[in-house]
C-alpha cells in the first residue's frame, strides 16, 4: 500500500492542486476546502514517504487556505 501512496498520490495531489487553483481564480466557494483535504493527501505523503522537509509547507498551507476559507466565507 504504502508504495502505491509512494508511487500515485503525487499525480492526484498534482491534479487536486492544479484544478483547487483554478476553482480559486473563479472565486469559486469551495476552492480552499478542497485545498485543505488536498493538504490533509499531502501530509499523508510527507508521513508515507519521510520526506520531512516538506512539513513546514504543509502547515503553512493548511493555515492559508483556512485562513482564506474564513475570509471568503465572510465575503
Amino acid at each position: 500500500m504504502s508504495e502505491a501512496i509512494r508511487l500515485y498520490l503525487p499525480w492526484f495531489m498534482s491534479a487536486v492542486t492544479i484544478w483547487m487553483t483554478l476553482l480559486a481564480g473563479n472565486k469559486h466557494r469551495s476552492a480552499w476546502l478542497i485545498g485543505l483535504g488536498n493538504q490533509l493527501l499531502w501530509l499523508v505523503w510527507i508521513i508515507t514517504t519521510a520526506a520531512w522537509g516538506l512539513l513546514p509547507m504543509n502547515a503553512a498551507l493548511w493555515i492559508v487556505y483556512g485562513r482564506n476559507h474564513l475570509k471568503w466565507r465572510k465575503a
